[in-house]
């Protein structure tokens, strides 16, 4: 009835100008060119991070015999393992069977609350080693020779060891969902690090030009803000979907020299949908902060003073998010999914292990609760600190009783 558009129309007056502005610049163009450092940056942390895991995460041969025969593997084990050079495999216990009780190693693989590479059943007179095949082949000997141990046996009469291929081990399993989470945690980190500054420079542009005072007295302030944020998220969407056409002609030419990444846990369909999402959701999140301290700056040196801390803590989540990936299902890493800067890489690379979806409903309900707040929260505080206003917007000035009574006087 008074002709001020609603808080969602606004935002999108605002989303729309911004967005068509910024597309069409030259500048655009040219920054399309940024990624390239850090996809370079991003493949060497991949590489190292790929490294230290195969080095520092073992896998672990699962026994399942009669309680003698796990004692004297038992022991054999810790006899012969300072002398194996580290060849002899970890052994987890997995049950101590009756006699005559059957136990399925195909489905102890198959589980995922341990790093299982194999499943050693049998005696030790008899031993049969299931998982894998080139995993059983290279511990074929080591098993022989803790069986020998095991019975007292001279080296001359090892036990022959029956193998019984899988086409696939849990420990293999989980190691290729690991490294296809941490990619995707990198690559999530880098883009939203790239592209959220854009949020930053904006504002601050706006203000120096006096732009931002004209929409505040226009519209509503929390419609600003979402608007702008909401803009440079198209924005950003563009540039990664250039990058990602880019990406898949250098794949097609590069052909079968590019490494393969294990299938996630969700499949990779549902998996890229989850990574568009909380790319969305982190680059809102961080947006909103960076949005918030644009509203207290007013040159570059500012801007420059005020961002830092903000990118020092979101190293440090990315930090939490990577080191809670090696922890499924403990607190480090519910921890990491409630914290609302941490979730979206957390969320991601829970993706990639976990096949369940229902948590990734939650989490999208709480990261979008999270960006309204930080929204809400920046616009108040640019209103107070900035406009020097109320709640209501931008304050009017008042005319003085001299003021309006001159009009009438004149006439």
């Amino acid at each position: 009835m008074t002709g001020r558009l609603s808080t969602l129309s606004a935002a999108f007056v605002v989303a729309r100008r911004d967005f068509t502005a910024i597309l069409m610049s030259r500048s655009f163009f040219l920054f399309l060119l940024g990624p390239l450092f850090p996809i370079l940056v991003g493949a060497m942390a991949g590489g190292v991070g790929q490294r230290v895991q195969q080095t520092t995460e073992r896998p672990e041969l699962g026994i399942a015999m009669e309680a003698k025969d796990v004692l004297a593997m038992k022991g054999a084990h810790a006899a012969l393992a300072g002398r194996m050079a580290g060849a002899a495999p970890d052994l987890v216990v997995l049950r101590e069977l009756e006699p005559d009780e059957e136990f399925d190693a195909y489905e102890a693989l198959a589980g995922r609350q341990r790093n299982i590479a194999a499943v050693l059943t049998g005696s030790p007179s008899e031993p049969q080693l299931t998982g894998s095949a080139d995993q059983i082949e290279r511990w074929r000997g080591p098993v022989s020779m803790l069986a020998a141990q095991a019975m007292g046996r001279e080296p001359e009469s090892y036990p022959d060891v029956a193998l019984a291929a899988t086409a696939t081990s849990n420990a293999q399993e989980r190691r290729g969902q690991l490294l296809t989470a941490q990619a995707s945690q990198t690559l999530l980190f880098l883009l939203t690090m790239l592209l959220a500054g854009m949020v930053l420079s904006n504002l601050v542009e706006e203000k120096a030009n006096k732009i931002i005072e004209v929409l505040a007295a226009a519209i509503p302030m929390d419609a600003v803000f979402f608007g702008k944020l909401f803009a440079m998220l198209g924005i950003s969407i563009v540039g990664v979907g250039v990058w990602a056409v880019a990406g898949g002609a250098m794949g097609l030419v590069a052909g079968q020299a590019l490494p393969d990444l294990p299938d996630p846990a969700v499949g990779w369909p549902l998996f890229l949908a989850m990574g568009v999402v909380y790319f969305a959701m982190a680059y809102l999140l961080l947006g909103s902060v960076f949005l918030a301290v644009g509203s207290m700056a007013t040159t570059v040196r500012e801007v420059q003073t005020l961002s830092m801390p903000v990118t020092m803590m979101q190293l440090v989540v990315f930090f939490l998010a990577s080191y809670a990936m090696t922890q499924p299902g403990s607190a480090v890493e519910l921890t990491a999914a409630i914290v609302p800067f941490s979730s979206p890489f957390a969320m991601l690379a829970r993706g990639a292990q976990d096949p369940a979806l229902w948590p990734h409903g939650l989490a999208f309900a709480w990261q979008a609760l999270c960006v309204i707040v930080f929204v809400r929260f920046g616009a108040r505080l640019f209103r107070k600190r900035v406009m020097k206003s109320g709640p209501t917007g931008a304050k009017r000035p008042r005319r003085g009783l001299i003021a309006r009574l001159r009009p009438a006087r004149a006439h």
